[in-house]
């Protein structure tokens, strides 16, 4: 996407991972920006006498300084979540109790649906009554 392939990549200072996969295409285009942004920046001196495609000329070569300290940090965006009060509702609620309560009703949807099947077949079999329904929802 930015115009390298990883051989010479890793010859201009480019890490290559090849086992990375991009999560999605605005990350890819962050990333592909920043490569950009740094071949642009890169001054590649000819290893020959001869002066290739994307190499620097004689005066480029001239005016080319080494720099020192981070040479492109990685910018991280702000975050978008904004502090906030927490809410009476927010604070009353038991997390862990509420999962357990959906834990246990996703778990005996299928026995209660037999039960009520059963009894549905044998109307006069006091066993097969089904008992009290609880709610299918878990509380909060």
């Amino acid at each position: 996407a930015a115009g390298l392939n990883p051989a010479f990549a890793r010859t201009i200072g480019i890490a290559v991972d090849p086992r990375r996969r991009n999560k999605s295409v605005e990350s890819l285009q962050v990333n592909v920006q920043r490569l950009k942004e740094y071949r642009a920046r890169l001054i590649l001196f000819p290893k020959g006498k001869k002066v290739l495609k994307g190499e620097a000329n004689e005066e480029e070569r001239k005016l080319a300084t080494q720099l020192r300290g981070p040479l492109m940090p990685v910018q991280q965006p702000a975050p978008k979540s904004i502090a906030r009060a927490i809410t009476e509702e927010e604070k009353d609620f038991k997390a862990y109790q509420y999962l357990r309560g959906a834990r246990s009703i996703a778990k005996l949807v299928g026995i209660r649906a037999k039960r009520l099947k059963d009894a549905a077949e044998n109307p006069d079999d006091v066993t097969k009554a089904p008992t009290a329904v609880k709610e299918t929802k878990p509380k909060k």
